[in-house]
């Protein structure tokens, strides 16, 4: 099965106060960090709701779709949509500020669809699940990540440990203090 990496990084940091996915941790920006992280499991990664990171030399980049704005979703639909025209089968996604994710995420997410039950944006997604995403961005609902794995028909899964998810930069100085505590 030919699996895409997807980075969601459209968000707007508002709880960061910056730019988050430009945020350095252990030397990288956690864009960096998320494409490196993806790359081990799929031979091609795209980055969603960026138009600069291409510029960085870190990947292809879509926007979101239908437009910005609308949260991981977008991110999702505008992956799927990207994956489906290059003859991939299946999105692995994550969220710009998923740090550590396991070694076994793409097995324990295999068969897609499925998502890790702690944080629905890193999940695995057959690219016929871009059509539960366009409808429920087309809809006037809640345009969530669950609300999608549900219409989609994902499983969630229980990983043995649970990915850092950096929201605030406090988030990321614990995270920072944390990898440096194990080196």
């Amino acid at each position: 099965m030919s699996v895409m990496g997807l980075v969601l990084a459209g968000g707007q940091s508002t709880r960061f106060g910056s730019d988050k996915a430009l945020a350095v941790l252990g030397g990288d920006t956690l864009l960096a960090r998320a494409v490196a992280t993806l790359s081990a499991w799929c031979e091609t990664v795209v980055i969603a709701g960026r138009d600069d990171a291409a510029a960085q030399g870190l990947g292809h980049c879509i926007p979101d779709w239908p437009r910005p704005g609308l949260g991981p979703l977008a991110g999702i639909a505008a992956g799927l949509a990207h994956a489906r025209a290059h003859g991939f089968a299946s999105v692995l996604s994550c969220g710009v500020d998923s740090v550590g994710l396991p070694p076994d995420t793409l097995d324990a997410l295999t068969p897609p669809s499925a998502y890790l039950a702690s944080q629905p944006v890193i999940g695995h997604w057959l690219v016929d699940a871009e059509e539960a995403a366009v409808a429920i961005l087309q809809s006037e609902g809640r345009r969530s990540m669950l609300a999608y794995a549900a219409r989609a028909h994902a499983r969630p899964v229980n990983a043995a440990s649970t990915p850092a998810n950096i929201n605030t930069p406090a988030d990321l100085a614990r995270i920072q203090a944390a990898e440096l505590e194990h080196k």
